[in-house]
């Protein structure tokens, strides 16, 4: 079947289904799931079962949809009080516990998950942080966690105890970034080898070798997200990074020049090289790349549209293909294969 497409709707509070036509790139909705508040970040289960789904608005809390295995609509199943405001939800590997990043409440949390999907609201713990923590994801074995903090201007490291869900600041417990640069979101290469790393304020992304074994970083280098010649007042407000599939390009969303930065990633290095600048939608807070490898949707804040480009195989090239309208102020994109 097509790829299945979630747009978090934030200010519609719904979550848009689609399917996503491998052949042409086109887009169909099939479904605007309701939510009980205003809908936030985003996560899959592993099993590509469940679809939870913040909720931003008071109480806050996550909202826990049952993903139909034909067509990929969603189910309301639960709605579980969060211990505050998440900016960002993700899963471990194993799909046993919830973790959540709150930017305003300077803390992260660890939720269990039941066999069932459905969330705990007993935290398994609450951690505070350096200020504004804006994302929180595991490497791919699911060993270690990783918090870049925005206002901290350092990604923060843990060791991870699948078991029992536990975070323990690890042996190095965060690598810097350049003052005032505002790291947000943190992606891993697919071979695992190197994370890439947005810096909100000062629009760059920035890339680090990843020593699996220690579950640390090193930092290698940054690039600029901006156009030559851009003139902007800082801060910046760069947002979302993807990899494609087969890691060679790495693309990363500015949303006060409106912009996809592309990248082409060195296989041995790790280091990120210039492929261009694609204008997208206005404010293009979230986007992302089908399992394929062959699209890109991206969806503006501002312009409640959502577009989807191919992704030039030889190049990293951008081509817009189609255009939808969303609900109101989508910020958040998933997609998956079902089936």
């Amino acid at each position: 079947m097509p790829a299945v497409v979630y747009v978090a709707n934030a200010d519609s509070r719904e979550v848009l289904v689609a399917h996503l036509d491998g052949s042409t790139g086109a887009v169909a909705v099939v479904q605007r799931a309701a939510a009980p508040g205003t809908v936030g970040p985003l996560a899959l289960h592993p099993r590509r079962t469940w679809l939870y789904a913040a909720l931003r608005s008071e109480p806050f809390a996550v909202a826990v949809f049952e993903i139909e295995p034909a067509r990929g609509t969603l189910t309301l199943r639960s709605t579980v009080p969060l211990p505050d405001n998440m900016a960002y939800v993700s899963t471990d590997p194993a799909g046993r516990f919830l973790f959540g990043a709150s930017y305003s409440g300077d803390k992260i949390a660890v939720n269990p998950i039941g066999r069932n999907g459905l969330v705990d609201a007993r935290p398994a713990q609450v951690l505070a942080t350096r200020p504004h923590p804006h994302s929180i994801v595991t490497d791919p074995a699911g060993c270690f966690l990783f918090v870049p903090c925005l206002g901290g201007d350092a990604i923060l490291q843990y060791e991870f105890d699948g078991r029992a869900g536990r975070l323990t600041p690890n042996r190095v417990a965060s690598v810097a970034t350049k003052a005032n640069a505002g790291p947000r979101h943190l992606v891993f290469h697919p071979t695992g080898r190197f994370a890439y790393c947005t810096n909100e304020l000062d629009a760059t992304v920035g890339a680090y070798r990843v020593d699996a074994g220690a579950g640390t970083l090193t930092a290698l280098g940054v690039q600029s997200l901006l156009p030559p010649g851009f003139v902007g007042p800082a801060p910046f407000a760069s947002a979302d990074v993807h990899v494609t599939p087969d890691g060679r390009y790495l693309y990363a969303s500015e949303r006060m020049s409106n912009r996809l930065a592309a990248f082409r990633i060195d296989g041995n290095t790790g280091m990120p090289a210039p492929a261009g600048g694609f204008p997208t939608e206005e404010k293009p807070r979230g986007f992302n790349i089908d399992p394929a490898g062959r699209y890109l949707l991206a969806v503006g804040q501002a312009s409640n549209h959502l577009t989807c480009y191919t992704i030039d195989a030889d190049s990293g090239r951008l081509t817009a293909r189609h255009r939808y309208p969303m609900g109101r102020n989508p910020h958040w994109v998933e997609i998956v294969e079902i089936g």
